[in-house]
């Protein structure tokens, strides 16, 4: 069976007046669908630049990204990017922030609005829906973010950084809650992320990278039984600090 998506050696350089710096040499890797793939690696070692590749944003200079076997360029609607910060509308409730996406699409429909309002009150959302942004906690301007993204239906979502501005406490409840809103909506996922536990704890593969330029240093796959503990959970099994240990050990060489 052909990967869902499938990244095949991408290189990419950015170009100055001054000089050519190459911030990815040669990645290449593939996600099935349904799958929940991390992307770690040293800070500046192009982990973004590789997701910016996928969602359209940047193209790369040599091999190829494709996408349910078209070329990814063919499928920017069905792509889903959740960035570090909420970027939430402060003048906007909460409820005119989740549908802003059908709104620039043109695609306000009777079903869109319907869908939109079923995971808002499945993720016990709704009953904010006139609320403005200022008026929530951290965790729930990330759910907030996260329901817009899916408001457009995407089949593939990227997350960049999404946890970082969080507090730690914070920052593991919502990965763990948003991991369960993710699987229930069966979507396929890359993630960027500093954090090793976070990676470990919500990934089926964890992609290791190199410094830059970056190469693929090592893949891991994650399999902690077919009934996988909720990421807070996970935490505690017998075989995440030995998971956390291969990819620390592949960082630190």
């Amino acid at each position: 069976m052909s990967a869902f998506l499938s990244v095949d050696n991408i290189q990419l350089i950015y170009q100055t007046p001054q000089q050519e710096t190459m911030a990815v040499k040669d990645v290449s890797f593939d996600v099935n669908k349904g799958q929940f793939v991390s992307l770690v690696g040293p800070s500046g070692c192009g982990k973004s630049t590789i997701l910016s590749c996928i969602a359209g944003l940047q193209l790369q200079q040599k091999g190829s990204i494709t996408f349910d076997g078209r070329d990814i360029s063919h499928n920017a609607d069905r792509v889903g990017y959740m960035l570090q910060s909420d970027n939430l509308l402060p003048w906007r409730s909460v409820w005119r922030n989740v549908i802003i996406g059908l709104e620039i699409q043109k695609k306000l429909t009777e079903e869109n609005i319907n869908y939109v309002k079923e995971l808002l009150e499945k993720y016990d959302l709704l009953q904010f829906k006139d609320s403005f942004p200022n008026r929530l906690s951290g965790g729930m301007r990330q759910r907030v973010a996260l329901i817009r993204t899916l408001a457009l239906k995407p089949q593939l979502l990227l997350l960049d950084e999404a946890f970082s501005a969080l507090d730690y406490q914070t920052r593991v409840n919502v990965s763990c809650d948003v991991y369960s809103i993710l699987r229930r909506e069966n979507k396929t996922m890359v993630m960027v992320t500093h954090d090793i536990p976070e990676a470990v704890s919500m990934s089926d593969k964890v992609i290791v990278l190199s410094k830059r330029p970056a190469v693929v240093a090592k893949t891991v796959d994650i399999d902690f039984g077919p009934d996988r503990p909720n990421p807070i959970e996970v935490r505690r099994h017998p075989k995440f600090q030995q998971y956390f240990n291969t990819i620390w050990k592949e960082l630190v060489q």
